[in-house]
């Protein structure tokens, strides 16, 4: 991707992850499971793949925000936002993050990997990141055949199945505190979506479309509300999946009951 096209997908970025609903709803989201860690004060925070800043002023609520984006201009984007942020470097996934043996209490890889070539030694560089009571959440695009035109957009490598996320994880050396999938009330008119881009052949994803400000404002919204729902259980489905991770022989920090990772609960109705 050329210079120039570069720039102009960050500077869409920069004002659609204020005000598009997929943005709003995974903050309100992030916030809720990372409020439920029981971080320490002044918490150490590290954002890998930070883009243009949309999570600063969320993260900054829990910490002190330390960032890495290796695109310069989303970088230079972001230094312009006021918010609280510690540092924002240059560095790249998963050998050239240039943090020289700092540690944190909180490490986000918010959809990452998935624009990772080498996604399982990035996991491998995520853990050595961590300070011994240091958790990390970890969220990415689900299921292999929702691939779109959307994902090509995008740059992503893959999506992921469950299975395949928590087999990386081990492989890295972490241990997955818990592990769902998540945006699952949107799932249903999702895959419709993608079934209809499918049969009409569209090159352009439906869900690309931008929307009415009310329309916006309601997907906002039932993508947030599973913040009261994602701390008691794991989904079966959703459009991403969500883990939160630690170094082998931590305690888990959660204030919730800790969630069993071996199933999935159904959501009633």
């Amino acid at each position: 991707m050329g210079a120039k096209v570069e720039a102009e997908a960050y500077a869409g970025m920069a004002v659609s992850e204020g005000r598009h609903w997929w943005f709003r709803g995974r903050r309100r989201v992030l916030a809720a499971v990372i409020g439920r860690l029981a971080l320490p004060r002044a918490a150490r925070i590290l954002e890998l793949g930070s883009g243009t800043g949309g999570n600063f002023e969320m993260l900054a609520r829990h910490g002190r925000v330390t960032a890495v984006e290796m695109n310069e201009w989303a970088r230079a984007a972001s230094l312009r936002k006021a918010t609280p942020v510690l540092d924002v470097r240059s560095g790249r996934l998963p050998a050239g993050l240039a943090l020289d043996g700092e540690t944190f209490d909180l490490v986000c890889a918010f959809d990452v990997l998935e624009h990772v070539e080498e996604d399982e030694a990035s996991l491998r560089t995520i853990r050595d990141c961590l300070a011994p009571d240091g958790a990390a959440i970890i969220t990415v695009p689900a299921f292999r055949w929702l691939w779109s035109p959307h994902d090509e957009r995008l740059h992503h490598k893959r999506r992921y199945g469950r299975a395949e996320l928590r087999g990386k994880i081990l492989d890295a050396g972490l241990v997955t505190e818990k592990l769902t999938y998540y945006n699952v009330l949107l799932f249903p008119a999702a895959v419709m979506a993608r079934i209809f881009d499918r049969l009409t052949r569209r090159k352009r994803t439906t869900g690309d479309a931008d929307l009415p400000g009310f329309l916006n404002d309601i997907l906002a919204f039932l993508f947030g509300c599973e913040r009261h729902l994602i701390g008691a259980m794991n989904f079966p489905v959703g459009l991403s999946l969500l883990a939160i991770v630690r170094r082998p022989g931590m305690a888990a920090a959660s204030q919730s009951p800790p969630a069993d990772t071996s199933k999935s609960v159904m959501v009633a109705g």
